[in-house]
């Protein structure tokens, strides 16, 4: 007997996507005069060029759609992969690219920098294509996963907020926008799609593999839908943490354009104002002066936490003073002042982040 109390209605959640779910999905897009599609040839992507082609045809005038795939060399059937997600949309009248990830792979660290290199070869695509924004098919399970995987890491508040449903990209090609149309559609509503409409699609087998990070949460997602954890519920929970970070951001904007001053290539905070400021506030405005003058790239959010502590101690004594440095910053505490300025550079020196 169902759990639902004996219905045998269909769960929304197994149902293929209609017309009007389709038009919700792009129509803010309509204007945009080129996508690009990111298909790996896997049930998400194939499903998300399938519905953006759906939804094109139903439009009087609207953007080209160029689907692109990235090869990344990694295993021997990406290459007939490829070739197939070019066979697919070739028949449904879309223009195909593929782009390939080539020289030496890291030995580790492969998925983060799959992904890097992944992203910049999309948006090399998109700038050769004149398109402003990149379609990929994150879905709701992605997000879960993915806020799973950053609280398992000690995550702060930003990190949970986990996936943007639009987010920036910005590469030596230029900046670009990353859509996220599926973000709030479960895994099984794409497949369901796809069954209907018998668009084959490929199997990544290291969706499986759990020697990565990704796949061993994946496997451990049943057993956490039992206990009320499911994948709707994490991804809700990370929505409403954007939504705090977001309201965050606006405060410490405020407080910076207040409290920070900036004289020559330092930024200056008065002590004092500082102190008034709430933790995560002064956390945060902390956090932003030293990645604006630091030159070796974002500081981490511990070694930030810690630095507050010690700063926050300092300034309230204003008796003693403190020097550190962090992240290619130098925080000098004392006089009543708060100074982030540039470090002198030290030797081997890890490049700053693009």
């Amino acid at each position: 007997m169902p759990r639902n109390g004996g219905s045998s209605k269909p769960s929304r959640d197994a149902l293929p996507f209609s017309s009007a779910d389709i038009t919700k999905l792009f129509g803010m897009l309509a204007r945009e005069p080129a996508l690009v599609l990111a298909v790996s040839g896997g049930p998400d992507s194939t499903a998300l060029m399938w519905l953006a082609v759906r939804w094109r045809k139903r439009i009087r005038t609207g953007p080209k759609l160029v689907a692109v795939t990235v090869d990344h060399g990694l295993r021997k059937q990406s290459v007939a992969e490829a070739r197939a997600v070019k066979q697919l949309a070739t028949s449904l009248g879309v223009e195909h690219v593929t782009m390939r990830w080539t020289g030496a792979k890291p030995s580790t660290g492969i998925p983060a920098a799959a992904r890097d290199a992944r992203y910049a070869l999309l948006a090399k695509a998109a700038r050769n294509a004149g398109a402003t924004c990149i379609l990929t098919a994150h879905t709701l399970d992605d997000q879960a996963e993915t806020f799973l995987m950053r609280m398992s890491r000690g995550s702060g508040l930003t990190g949970l907020a986990a996936m943007g449903q639009v987010s920036r990209h910005v590469s030596r090609h230029g900046h670009v926008g990353i859509v996220r149309p599926l973000l709030d559609q479960p895994k099984s509503r794409l497949i369901a799609t796809l069954e209907k409409a018998g668009i084959p699609f490929a199997d990544d087998p290291t969706n499986r593999d759990t020697a990565f990070t990704r796949p061993r949460w994946r496997k451990l997602m049943p057993e956490l839908a039992e206990e009320g954890l499911h994948a709707r519920n994490i991804a809700r929970l990370a929505w409403r943490l954007a939504r705090a970070d977001e309201a965050l951001d606006i405060v410490v904007d405020r407080a910076e354009s207040t409290l920070v001053y900036a004289v020559g290539g330092r930024r200056l905070i008065e002590a004092a104002a500082f102190l008034t400021l709430p933790n995560e506030v002064a956390l945060r405005l902390l956090h932003r002066a030293i990645d604006r003058v630091g030159h070796e790239g974002p500081a981490e959010l511990g070694k930030v936490e810690e630095l507050l502590s010690e700063v926050v101690g300092t300034a309230r004594e204003n008796t003693r003073s403190l020097r550190r440095t962090l992240a290619g910053a130098l925080i000098d505490v004392g006089r009543g002042t708060i100074a982030i300025a540039p470090a002198p550079p030290r030797r081997n020196a890890p490049p700053r982040r693009p």
